[in-house]
């Protein structure tokens, strides 16, 4: 697991390295990342999701981190570009050579929601982005899941999840 405080260590010596490089960088950040730095709703994290460019450079400079710091070589990884769609995002570190980017929380409770995976942190992180967001019905959680993605994407296993919720 990775905690709060190492999640920045790491970023900020991928900074580090991509100077080195002469290469600056974007990411953004989701899930777990967000919800330990931003929110502090859990002390840590599996591992970190992002989206990056330059894709390739970024890449080295992950793999630089791992070993530097004794990580697995995914630790930073891209495996959430597949559930992304177009969406609001904030600054959130703006170092010389990496500027890091955060999902809106709407946007990170759509995500979360769509995918409602029982087994993990979800459930205890779309409870937090409902009350961070102070959201009173379910319907207002399929309105922001809707802003972001089409209805026929919700799975009836998301609706029983969402409406359960909101049951107590």
């Amino acid at each position: 697991m990775i905690k709060k405080e190492q999640i920045k260590t790491y970023l900020k010596k991928m900074d580090e390295i991509l100077c080195s490089m002469g290469v600056t960088g974007e990411l953004c950040l989701y899930g777990g990342s967000v919800m330990c730095l931003v929110y502090n709703a859990r002390p840590s994290t599996k591992d970190v999701d992002a989206i990056f460019e330059p894709a390739q450079k970024i890449r080295e400079a992950v793999e630089c981190v791992a070993e530097e710091f004794d990580l697995r070589k995914d630790w930073l990884n891209d495996a959430v570009k597949g559930f992304l769609v177009s969406h609001p995002k904030k600054i959130l570190f703006n170092w010389p050579n990496l500027k890091v980017y955060r999902a809106e929380p709407e946007y990170l409770l759509a995500m979360k929601a769509l995918a409602s995976r029982v087994d993990g942190t979800d459930k205890e992180d779309i409870l937090f982005l409902i009350k961070e967001l102070d959201i009173k019905s379910k319907d207002e959680v399929f309105n922001i899941i809707e802003e972001y993605y089409p209805r026929k994407r919700i799975k009836p296993v998301t609706q029983f999840f969402i409406e359960e919720l909101f049951e107590k």
